[in-house]
């Protein structure tokens, strides 16, 4: 369900269906947790609320792109563990 919130003025339920829906339609990947609508005259200014999208950092270990390393096995573990940890403010 998506909150929407109506300032300056009043909407029929009907318009306000119509602005979600269009949301819908616009960004069909993203989630629209709300919308705002500020009623100016004839005009109406929209403006868009969405989810966050989580996402996953994806790192180069030891030669691999990786997000985390369960799937490595023993060695490879190993080889993570000594690796040589380089500082980015080194003077």
């Amino acid at each position: 369900m998506v909150n929407v919130n109506v300032t300056k003025g009043e909407l029929s339920q009907a318009e306000i269906e119509a602005y979600v829906e269009r949301a819908n339609a616009l960004y069909p990947g993203k989630v629209v947790e709300s919308i705002d609508l500020a009623v100016d005259g004839d005009y109406v200014d929209v403006d868009y609320h969405f989810a966050d999208v989580p996402f996953q950092r994806i790192r180069r270990i030891t030669g691999y792109l990786v997000g985390t390393v369960d799937r490595f096995n023993n060695a490879k573990r190993s080889e993570v563990g000594d690796r040589v940890k380089h500082n980015a403010n080194a003077s």
